[in-house]
């Protein structure tokens, strides 16, 4: 059919097919120009659009390319990245980090601080400000500060670990071990440790609040004390104590066991002490027996045979001291020659071997001790000093102290023969058929106890051995060690 169209006195007739083409030509012109008016619209904002995104892509790229620099330790380049990312992308968290490790890397500490600052007063960055804060305030030797930051960032995130180590060290390096024990109840609950060691930390947290109130609140020191000795059976202070505060109660077995249980897993001469006078008024005789007993549970091992050593010395059975010390004297340790000494003072009254020993003492390998870190202590603590580290204290030769190409140690032998071989012909003058007696018998004293021109390393005392018929004194021995740092436990090595 046909469709006709009125329009006022407009008239339009046409067959059906040519109204549906014209009718989709005029849909199409109009999507046409609406699409081109939308167009022109829009233009505007796609620039801008596009602009921002090739700057933020630049941006990105100076960022990269700023932390590949620090990472090659290249100053100037990461400052000139940085200064392009600032331009370029000035939002971008990453901008502010990239411009604080440019600032540390050039030893810049104020432009470090403000840019961990501005990160600190983000939202989305101001945990990564409080850590950078608190690396700076460590930097500077600000211990306050550094524990107040790492405070903040733990009530922030209760699951940061640095935080919860510094805060826990700060705790314990002040002695609020019941502070201590509920940052450790809550890293735990946090999930942050798994359960073993999170009993041999309580285990080492309880054992110092122990030693901390043994004498003015011995209740909770002994509470304190045997929960200790339950989640940490090895941890040898808290192995001594318990069994001191079992002693007192009249429960000898129980000390007993305590003490046989952390011998067995690591000998040590405080454990051997609490054994052998684990029962008060026993006498030396008993508490030898007692020793035997106990070093038997580890065969041949020096430190039961120092323990079986001084009870027969103190029991005045003097061979047996000196079969336990046998296997150890072709090279002995500190403690071995100075028991020695004792020995030969105290059994046959012989001055000159005694000196002999003491020497040797001097001279001899370390005996183990308590070092963490390269520090070495003459007692057991629950932190490292130089780390803060919990729990890092071990039963151990210092690294300082062990053997080397550039140390030796005297020998029995060639000591005997340089004190008793005869001087040779080539230190005899001329003109002399043998060296007058006095420069004899004074190259003899040289050897035995030499004057500081010698240069012989002095050393801490615990107990001196002397001999009044020799005026030149005799060097102090070391029978324990004594607090100090190591400053490069490799290089002395």
């Amino acid at each position: 059919g046909d469709v006709v169209l009125n329009w006022g006195p407009w008239r339009i007739a046409m067959t059906l097919p040519v109204f549906v083409l014209a009718l989709g030509l005029t849909i199409a012109a109009c999507v046409l120009v609406w699409n081109l008016i939308s167009a022109l619209l829009r233009a505007p904002g796609r620039i801008r659009n596009h602009h921002r995104a090739r700057r933020h892509q630049r941006g990105r790229h100076a960022i990269t390319h700023g932390l590949l620099a620090i990472g090659h330790g290249d100053l100037t380049a990461a400052r000139q990245h940085a200064d392009a990312a600032k331009r370029l992308a000035g939002d971008d968290p990453l901008t502010l980090l990239l411009h604080a490790q440019a600032a540390q890397l050039g030893g810049d500490r104020d432009g470090a601080q403000r840019a961990f600052r501005a990160m600190a007063e983000r939202h989305d960055t101001r945990l990564l400000g409080l850590r950078g804060l608190f690396i700076e305030a460590q930097r500077a030797d600000d211990a306050y500060a550094a524990v107040m930051i790492a405070d903040e960032a733990l009530k922030l995130a209760p699951n940061a670990t640095w935080a919860s180590h510094a805060v826990l060290g700060f705790r314990c390096a002040q002695g609020d071990w019941n502070g201590a024990l509920a940052i450790l109840d809550s890293n735990y609950t946090a999930g942050m440790i798994d359960k073993p060691t999170y009993r041999r930390q309580r285990g080492v947290l309880l054992t110092a609040r122990a030693i901390a109130l043994e004498t003015e609140n011995r209740d909770l020191a002994r509470a304190s004390a045997m929960e200790a000795v339950k989640l940490a059976p090895t941890l040898i202070p808290a192995a001594v104590l318990a069994a001191k505060f079992e002693s007192e109660a009249h429960q000898v077995r129980r000390a007993m066991k305590i003490i046989e249980a952390a011998w067995t897993a690591g000998p040590h001469p405080d454990l051997a002490d609490a054994y052998a006078h684990v029962r008060l008024g026993d006498s030396a005789r008993q508490r030898l027996t007692r020793i035997e007993n106990l070093a038997a549970r580890t065969r041949d091992h020096i430190e039961g045979a120092l323990a079986i050593a001084r009870a027969a010395i103190d029991a005045a059975e003097f061979g047996r001291a000196r079969a336990a010390l046998a296997p150890f004297t072709d090279d002995p340790t500190q403690r071995v020659a100075m028991l020695m000494a004792e020995l030969e003072r105290t059994e046959h009254g012989d001055a000159g071997k005694s000196r002999e020993w003491t020497l040797r003492a001097v001279r001899a390998r370390h005996d183990p001790a308590w070092t963490a870190d390269g520090y070495v202590s003459d007692h057991w603590r629950p932190i490292s000093p130089v780390t803060g580290r919990l729990d890092a204290f071990q039963w151990q030769t210092p690294v300082a102290s062990l053997p080397s190409e550039r140390n030796s140690v005297i020998e029995s032998s060639e000591f005997a023969d340089a004190v008793l071989a005869p001087p040779t012909r080539a230190a005899i003058p001329e003109g002399l058929a043998e060296p007058p007696r006095e420069v004899a018998r004074q190259s003899q004293l040289d050897v035995i106890a030499p004057t500081p021109q010698d240069n012989v390393p002095p050393r801490p005392a615990e107990t001196a051995v002397s001999d009044p018929a020799v005026d030149t004194p005799v060097q102090e021995a070391v029978d324990k060690p004594v607090d100090r740092p190591v400053d490069n436990p490799v290089e002395k090595t």
